[in-house]
């Protein structure tokens, strides 16, 4: 429910309906412009009779909100929301920003060697796995907190953030000592336990889609994270599971637009693990470009013929390079801004 006043409204009537609603376990979510005060009402309003409201003096209009994710909706707050990255980057909005690495953290040299390059192209993000959640048993499950030290150093070295997936969350404390975005895999989306553990964690959180998830689920699962205190998430469609088995997922596109009109979050694309095949980056990443994603999210390997994970899915440096400069040429055409 959004609850508009009157321009003349007062800030006496303003806490009187607040603390009226705030007595009855709702939470207020103040939305207001530089003309007019505005605020949410979070939780189940169903009873509540909105025409009981209007007796509080300097009531205007109210407005339920038929969608169940009321911190992520768009009709909660219209401007898009903008994530500041540890003072070296920005997500969200006219910026469009780059985060690349390898799948697995290996070792140090495989990734200061992909940093070193990512950083000379402007990538301000350097990603890299150490926890690796994986579908089967005998695969290569990272460096763990090894890989996170690692990824913690190079990135200082570079002056670049970093980010990593948590895979439970027990792990938060170690998480937010050495990263700078939290990543929670498309398989943990729907992982509650985890979110609602997130929502007290002071790091922006990136949510990957799950793989049959509905936008709704997805900005659901949102919703966990912003409802328990944490505004900061980013979202990432990376593919979901289709009949299709010739790529490894099939790259819903026009979710960027559907969350666009539903949500004021940013919403970036991961053209690897939608495609998992490397031939397909290039084209994708423009695809998100052109319809409006605040950003990639790429793998790139120095030697995607050795690597432990997702070698496949993984750019050659000389290939991103390329990317790279395809997307600086048309991020003006677009409206935005490479960063």
């Amino acid at each position: 429910m959004i609850i508009q006043l009157k321009q003349q409204a007062t800030q006496k009537e303003y806490k009187k309906i607040v603390n009226y609603l705030k007595e009855r376990n709702f939470k207020i979510k103040d939305v207001r412009s530089e003309n007019v005060i505005v605020f949410g009402v979070i939780g189940d309003t169903s009873a509540i009779d909105p025409h009981d409201l209007y007796a509080f003096e300097g009531v205007d209009k109210i407005t339920r909100v038929s969608t169940p994710f009321k911190n992520a909706s768009r009709a909660f707050k219209a401007e898009d929301t903008i994530i500041k990255i540890n003072g070296i980057t920005t997500i969200g909005k006219d910026q469009f920003t780059m985060i690349a690495g390898p799948c697995s953290i290996e070792s140090e040299t495989q990734l200061r060697t992909t940093a070193k390059h990512l950083k000379a192209k402007g990538t301000h993000i350097l990603r890299g796995g150490a926890y690796k959640p994986r579908t089967s048993p005998y695969a290569f499950q990272g460096m763990a907190l090894d890989g996170l030290k690692l990824l913690r150093k190079i990135s200082d070295e570079f002056e670049m953030a970093a980010i990593s997936e948590i895979p439970s969350a027990d792990l938060i404390d170690t998480f937010e000592q050495y990263v700078d975005i939290i990543q929670v895999g498309a398989r943990n989306m729907q992982n509650f336990h985890l979110l609602k553990a997130l929502s007290k964690s002071s790091k922006p959180i990136m949510l990957k889609r799950g793989l049959s998830a509905t936008i709704e689920e997805w900005l659901m699962s949102a919703e966990y994270i912003m409802a328990g205190g944490n505004p900061n998430v980013i979202l990432c469609e990376r593919g979901i599971r289709t009949f299709e088995k010739y790529t490894r997922n099939t790259l819903d596109i026009s979710s960027v637009l559907a969350v666009q009109e539903l949500s004021h979050l940013p919403v970036i694309i991961d053209p690897s693990h939608a495609a998992g095949r490397w031939q397909m980056i290039d084209k994708l990443s423009l695809a998100a470009l052109a319809v409006g994603a605040s950003g990639l999210m790429i793998e790139v390997h120095p030697n995607p013929e050795e690597a432990l994970s997702d070698g496949a899915q993984s750019l050659k440096i000389p290939k991103f390079n390329e990317l790279m400069d395809h997307i600086e040429t048309l991020t003006p055409m677009f409206g935005k801004t490479l960063k």
